[in-house]
Order: structure tokens, then C-alpha cells, then sequence
């Protein structure tokens, strides 16, 4: 079931810059400088019964991602976990979707932020299935986005910086207004990228095969699942995929802390059948974060 509550009004508890505060007087003011020029970062983890996966490799791309933005976090990478798992317990909250966000402060107005202090928050909600537990068997459909993923050379593609998913929002929204779930994204080059907040991989002949991360994020469970299929002894071929190849795989699935191991039933004029392999990397992997394997 979809919560129609709105953020900004909940119960709990939310960790900003060093202590936990009441969720609804987590407030920032409207001059600060990342709500008018994009200088925020952020991250998406799950919690399962009570374990945050992959948790410091989330706060070390936390740090990362503010550091190639230009400012540096004065939280380290073990009090960032540490203050993660605060948030999660004085919430009560076992399995979860945690939101750690740093950004630049008020202090200063304009495009140069020099004189601007970093700041930090951490919110837990309960996140179900990100397409809705449906969609984990039967599939998602795909549209194909207009926008496309920049180059490397013109932002800071390996970031998870809260500019680089104003394109990912107008791709989603326009797939959602023509009946699809999500969009597929294309880079600057005319290859197929990722979806608008998850990692793509295709299979054909029992093998895999996904984008080369040169433009878009390396995702941390993009690596898992890799690792995953490794260790069954599947090939995975890192490699540029162009689209008129889609016609020739079998599978498609994507992977994100939200989606997780998500089947693409289609994309655009491409059909894909939710197969053993896709099933199988779904479940190692579900495994593998409920601590079941």
C-alpha cells in the first residue's frame, strides 16, 4: 500500500548535523545555497531486520560525492555509519529506507559557495517494493527517455549529486503520463545508459552483459549483483551497448537499493521474458541482504 503521507509531516526522528530532532522540525532555510544552485549530494540504502547493507560503502560515496562537488564533509566515514544506525534505532524501524543528505549552507548567496558550511541529515522510512511487489515477478515496462545521460567532460557523473536527477524526474514523468513504469536512458554517445535511478544489465545466451559506468553512477548494487553472478561462474561483459542490440537479448533486469534485482518485461519496442537467470540473481541477492546466504 502507497503512504499518502507527505514528508515534511510524520512522526519520528530525523539526525541533522549532530543530533536527532523531531521529523517535522527538521527545517533548512530557504536561502540555502543547494536549494537554489543543486550543491547537495545524497545516498539510498535499505535496512533489513535491523542491518543497514552495505552501509559504510554508502557513507564513503557520501563523502566522494561531496568531495567532487567541491566541499569535503567533516563527518568521517565510520561516524556517518554510526550516525545511520542512530537514526534507525530511535525510530524503531527494522526494515527501512535510509536517506543520508549533505549540502551546502545558507551562509552565502550566489554561484560561488566558498564561505558556505556543510550540513548533514539522515531520515528512515518504510520503503516498500520501489515498483511495487507486482512488478518483482511479472516485470516493468520501460519507456525510452528523451533526455539523455550527460558526458563526463560537462558535470560530475560520478557523483550521486541531486542535479544530475533533475533529467532522471522529467524522464520518469514523462513515462509515467504514456502508461510505462519507468524510462530507459541513452548517454550523450546514443548507448543505452541506466534506467532514471537504477543500473541496467541484459542477458543473452547465459551471459551478461551491462553499460559501462563511464557516465552514470558505478552502482553499489550494480557491484553485488555483478559479484553475485561471478561467483556462479557467469560471465559478465562489461561493455557499450547500443540500442539496435536490445532486439537480440533475452532478459533485462535492473538493480538499485530501491529497486533492488527488478525484471524489465519491456523498453520502448523491446519485449524481454522474466527468466531462471533474472529469478536467480533476484533471489542471491535478497539472500545476501537478509543475511540468508
Amino acid at each position: 500500500m502507497i503512504d499518502e503521507r507527505t514528508y515534511d509531516d510524520r512522526d519520528g526522528w530525523i539526525w541533522l548535523d549532530g543530533k536527532l530532532v523531531p521529523w517535522r522540525e527538521a527545517n533548512i532555510h530557504v536561502l540555502t545555497h543547494a536549494l537554489h544552485y543543486a550543491s547537495s549530494v545524497f545516498e539510498g540504502q535499505r535496512a533489513y531486520e535491523g542491518t543497514i547493507f552495505k552501509l559504510s560503502e554508502h557513507s564513503a560515496r557520501l563523502r566522494n560525492s561531496a568531495s567532487l562537488l567541491g566541499f569535503e564533509l567533516p563527518w568521517s566515514v565510520e561516524q556517518i555509519d554510526a550516525a545511520c544506525i542512530e537514526t534507525l534505532a530511535a525510530n524503531q524501524m527494522t526494515d527501512a529506507y535510509v536517506r543520508p543528505v549533505a549540502w551546502r549552507g545558507s551562509e552565502q548567496m550566489g554561484v560561488a559557495a566558498q564561505r558556505t558550511k556543510p550540513h548533514m541529515a539522515i531520515a528512515v522510512w518504510h520503503w516498500g517494493a520501489y515498483f511495487g511487489e507486482e512488478k518483482l515477478r511479472t516485470g516493468i515496462r520501460l519507456d525510452i527517455a528523451t533526455w539523455r545521460r550527460p558526458a563526463p567532460y560537462t558535470a560530475p557523473v560520478h557523483s550521486k549529486a541531486a542535479g544530475l536527477y533533475m533529467i532522471a524526474t522529467l524522464s520518469k514523468h514523462q513515462a509515467a503520463a504514456s502508461g510505462f513504469d519507468d524510462a530507459l536512458m541513452f548517454d550523450w554517445r546514443g548507448q543505452v545508459a541506466e534506467a532514471t535511478g537504477a543500473n541496467a544489465f541484459f542477458i543473452r545466451d547465459g551471459i551478461i552483459h551491462t553499460p559501462t559506468p563511464d557516465c552514470f553512477l558505478d552502482g553499489i548494487t550494480r557491484r553485488t549483483v555483478i559479484d553475485l553472478a561471478r561467483r556462479r561462474g557467469i560471465a559478465v561483459v562489461e561493455r557499450a551497448i547500443w540500442p539496435e542490440e536490445l532486439e537480440g537479448f533475452e532478459q533485462f533486469f535492473v538493480t538499485g537499493s530501491a529497486a533492488e534485482v527488478t525484471p524489465v518485461s519491456s523498453a520502448g519496442p523491446w519485449n524481454f521474458e522474466v527468466g531462471d537467470l533474472t529469478r536467480q540473481l533476484q533471489k542471491d541477492y535478497s539472500d545476501l541482504a537478509n543475511r540468508r546466504g
